[in-house]
């Protein structure tokens, strides 16, 4: 297992539309309730979900893509650090390594579907072994809410067009640089 992930890394967060300013209002006002991790994304998910699809969500900017790999754009990042909003574009083929996060994370697909791969981590003598646990398509729509431990996953665009998927983390990513704790490098079910 190693720490380092260079497919992407946190910008400064760039302009709001009205209704992404609207969205981070909702997710503050669920963040500031200083629920445990798991319940605060369940929250967060059902506060995402409808502005997903939404076309006034971001601006053209936020949806360009990166042709070497998927692009973060960090769209929030809170003054104390309790939360991040970020934006990723992923073109045809592109994927991250099998990772978890630093804190809980609520996932919603914007545009397109991405594919994802989720991964228990089994015990295997000195060392350990990743094993398939679920494949799961999301379209547009679709959100996700998961929290530490158990968060290892691998996402991709298995698609022919752009995908797009909002991402909101109980972390401050601008200043931690990534939302990744870990990326693994262990045997693994593909």
């Amino acid at each position: 297992m190693t720490t380092a992930h260079t497919a992407t890394a946190a910008t400064p967060a760039t302009p709001a539309t009205a209704r992404l300013r609207s969205l981070v209002a909702e997710i503050r006002e669920t963040v500031n309730r200083g629920l445990p991790p798991e319940p605060t994304a369940y929250m967060v998910a059902e506060r995402l979900l409808p502005h997903l699809g939404r076309p006034d969500l971001l601006t053209e900017g936020q949806y360009e893509g990166d042709s070497a790999h998927y692009r973060q754009h960090v769209l929030h990042a809170e003054h104390d650090g309790s939360f991040s909003v970020v934006a990723l574009v992923w073109l045809p083929g592109q994927s991250t390594p099998v990772h978890d996060h630093v804190s809980w994370c609520v996932t919603g697909v914007h545009r397109g579907e991405e594919h994802e791969r989720r991964y228990r981590l089994v015990p295997q003598g000195m060392t350990a072994r990743l094993v398939a646990a679920q494949d799961v398509v999301n379209p547009a729509g679709t959100v996700a809410a998961f929290a530490p431990p158990g968060d290892i996953h691998l996402v991709r665009n298995a698609g022919t067009g752009k995908a797009v998927s909002l991402h909101v983390y109980g972390a401050d990513v601008v200043r931690l640089g990534t939302s990744v704790r870990r990326v693994y490098d262990l045997p693994a079910d593909r």
